[in-house]
């Protein structure tokens, strides 16, 4: 295909450099643009949401929002359709042009995070769980009611067009940016969009490959976290599913520890979540006076409730004569000083090789922890308000994925692809880890705490030793 360089813009990325797309000039009629959707108030409302939830008070160049990482997810989808295209082909039947697949995957990865709250999944975690949603939930009902019609009628991106017959399907784009939470929910899908679902929802994807990049560069954790492109050079769709060569096996161990390394460093700093805590405590009060209930029942007071309206509004509050809201406010404008109200006591990090190792860590009940170190406190210092946070990331799978087959290895010396499993293929990096800490209103009693906690994971070793 001859580029035509008047319907195409680009947008300069720190991290991809150009990211082409098509622009509104000389479109035919009756066919809208990708720049249409970029420009859509849902999609800009994006440009209000940090990426780094909480992150960014504590890492002050960290200011990128979620519009940056679905620009940079949408130039991924085309760099893996590059590189994929042709095997998607050879390795499913009736697998529609190459212009409609790159077109599915570069709406499905720009929407995929369409509809998150303030502060990301903290929103998802603290407000949306209690009308049983995530934001994917949302954001499917945002593509298929809010821009379905839309998107049906895009035509072309910057490498390709659809076929004439073909035309965009938003329910396709919807399921393609939800995580499975079964294999039943494959049912009804054609082989080769099953297939593409690994790009949002596998071990390397279009998302946390771009966020890795991009947090890692934005915090000033690393100005290039991983080989991105040695990764795309040896995976490949085979019948069984994504596929990576044993050649690329190190560059996936290598991103499966950066992107390991960013947590721990950074998503899971201890201040990052003593702000998640101090957030947390205040959240449910200011969302009974801030929201109305279920966005998907107020969609319109949704859209307008993004981190810059949060921060402002509820800032004011601190000057209403509401003695409520004032209180409210005036908490709030402490947490935005950073006079938080939880100070780490005590650390203690753990490294799991198997999942069933982890389920029997005494880490996995943090409110036995806790009773545990208060009997050992001091009796003058039982009852002190603690706050005990368990932090958990998942490096890689443990045995099969709930859904399964996302991901697979092929090594020539054995033949047909297999499931990247927890086997020896990952026997140098763990299935898990935790961070288990534990939180006081200050630092008069860290010594103390320590003491406990040490106390308690001493007599559980030597119970352990003694069974």
């Amino acid at each position: 295909m001859v580029r035509d360089f008047e319907l195409e813009s680009l947008i300069h990325d720190p991290i991809h450099g150009y990211i082409p797309f098509v622009s509104k000039a000389s479109l035919p009629e009756g066919e809208v643009s990708e720049q249409e959707i970029i420009d859509h108030p849902w999609v800009q409302r994006l440009r209000q949401i940090h990426q780094l939830q909480t992150a960014w008070w504590v890492f002050p160049s960290a200011e990128h929002m979620r519009f940056q990482h679905v620009l940079g997810a949408m130039h991924l989808a085309s760099r893996v359709i590059e590189h994929w295209y042709d095997s998607l082909v050879e390795a499913c039947d009736n697998v529609p042009s190459r212009g409609y697949v790159e077109s599915l995957v570069r709406m499905a990865a720009l929407l995929h995070d369409v509809g998150h709250g303030p502060f990301g999944h903290f929103f998802d975690d603290h407000y949306l769980d209690q009308y049983d949603l995530t934001h994917e939930d949302i954001g499917a009902h945002i593509i298929e009611h809010e821009l379905g019609d839309l998107l049906r009628q895009i035509r072309r991106n910057p490498r390709g067009e659809l076929q004439p017959l073909e035309e965009l399907e938003p329910r396709q784009i919807s399921w393609l940016i939800r995580r499975p939470k079964s294999r039943d929910d494959h049912e009804g899908q054609p082989d080769w969009l099953r297939k593409l679902r690994a790009l949002f929802s596998g071990i390397y994807t279009v998302d946390n490959m771009d966020f890795v990049l991009r947090d890692a560069y934005m915090t000033g954790y690393s100005l290039r976290s991983f080989d991105i492109s040695r990764l795309l050079h040896y995976s490949f769709f085979t019948p069984s599913g994504l596929t990576i060569h044993v050649r690329g096996l190190s560059t996936l161990i290598n991103f499966i520890e950066t992107r390991a390394n960013l947590f721990r460093s950074i998503y899971f700093h201890r201040a990052v979540r003593s702000l998640d805590l101090s957030l947390g405590d205040i959240f449910g009060e200011i969302m009974e006076h801030l929201f109305p209930g279920n966005p998907l029942e107020h969609l319109d007071e949704y859209l307008k409730l993004t981190e810059s309206t949060f921060l402002v509004d509820v800032k004011r509050w601190a000057d209403s004569d509401d003695p409520r809201k004032k209180e409210i406010g005036e908490r709030w404008n402490r947490i935005l000083c950073r006079e938080l109200g939880w100070k780490m006591a005590c650390e203690k990090s753990m490294f799991f090789h198997t999942g069933a190792a982890e389920q029997m860590s005494i880490f996995s009940e943090p409110e036995i922890v806790e009773k545990r170190v208060r009997e050992r406190l001091p009796k003058a210092i039982k009852d002190i308000p603690l706050k005990v946070d368990v932090a958990r990331h998942y490096h890689r799978p443990s045995g099969r994925l709930p859904a399964g087959g996302q991901n697979y290895l092929i090594d020539p010396a054995y033949g047909d692809a297999q499931e990247l499993l927890d086997d020896e293929l990952f026997r140098s990096v763990p299935t898990s880890f935790l961070i288990f800490r534990i939180y006081a209103q200050n630092h008069d009693h860290d010594v103390a705490l320590n003491d406990s906690l040490g106390k308690m994971l001493g007599e559980a070793a030597d119970a352990k030793t003694n069974m």
